[in-house]
């Protein structure tokens, strides 16, 4: 069964453009997210594009997916956290191929997690439970009590990983078991949520209340990476704002997070005349630390 698993990524491995290959076993990895395949082939590759394809064979009686992933469509995966099996298959996987040590410099960028990496990251996901969180309550203010608690839920899932985020660790599929051991509190919480014998309107006001407290001592922290792109001597108009480049991977929920800084005095806003009467711009200003 080797052999033959080998005869598909064999010929790749010769081409110029690949930098690694890895394989995923189920059976040997029962933790790992194969999408209902027996084996994962995780081929890199250096061409520009930002591209991820993927190939379905059957070998023997075993269901192979191969997945064509380019350099730069990994460094952005890792960076948005949109799939986290990726960073499973990056450190579990088993190494077939790996030129100029490619792959190690991968996993030891993953282990030490270089802060550029993680600010962006940690105000991702800062944004992320910020949208659930003004969903949820919304919802919940408006007697939807199923939706509001699957959002909160949600709000509380981009918590977790921004605590693991923080101390330095990239989120795992199993990112409960790292918020254990790293940030109990929120472990507990979501303990009691589960385990709750509280009407589900109780748990919903609990998880309102708790998140607000998380936001508010995770703004700073969460909000770094948009922070350290504005100047504090400039006054911006949401579109200048929206038309910086490194915020493209969090730009959906820009304003939300604008918003959230007016309303903790990390932002000043100014209004300016426009030609239509009693009409008003609004322009934004940094507070540095």
């Amino acid at each position: 069964m080797d052999t033959l698993l080998r005869h598909l990524y064999i010929d790749q491995a010769s081409e110029e453009n690949t930098l690694a290959i890895l394989l995923i076993d189920k059976e040997q990895s029962p933790l790992s997210i194969t999408d209902g395949f027996d084996v994962v082939i995780l081929l890199i590759n250096n061409v520009q594009d930002i591209t991820w394809e993927v190939k379905h064979y059957k070998v023997g009686e075993r269901r192979v997916s191969f997945h064509f992933l380019s350099q730069a469509m990994m460094h952005q995966t890792l960076i948005v956290g949109n799939h986290r099996r990726l960073v499973d298959w990056l450190v579990n996987g088993k190494i077939v191929f790996d030129r100029n040590e490619y792959l190690k410099g991968v996993k030891e960028r993953i282990e030490s997690f270089p802060p550029g990496d993680r600010s962006k990251k940690m105000t991702i996901q800062f944004t992320k439970m910020l949208r659930r969180f003004e969903e949820g309550k919304t919802l919940f203010e408006n007697g939807h009590s199923f939706d509001a608690f699957s959002n909160m839920m949600h709000a509380l899932h981009h918590l977790a990983r921004l605590s693991v985020i923080q101390h330095g660790f990239y989120p795992e599929v199993t990112v409960w078991e790292q918020v254990k051991h790293i940030e109990p509190s929120t472990y507990k919480l979501y303990q009691e949520l589960l385990k709750s014998e509280e009407s589900l309107e109780k748990r919903i006001e609990l998880l309102i209340l708790a998140t607000e407290l998380a936001i508010h001592s995770k703004t700073l922290n969460g909000s770094q990476h948009f922070l350290s792109l504005v100047d504090s001597e400039n006054q911006y108009l949401i579109s200048d704002l929206m038309s910086i480049q490194e915020t493209e991977d969090y730009r959906v929920d820009l304003e939300l997070l604008v918003r959230h800084l007016v309303e903790k005095d990390f932002v000043s806003c100014f209004k300016a005349p426009t030609k239509a009467e009693g009409i008003m711009k609004t322009y934004y200003q940094f507070q540095k630390n």
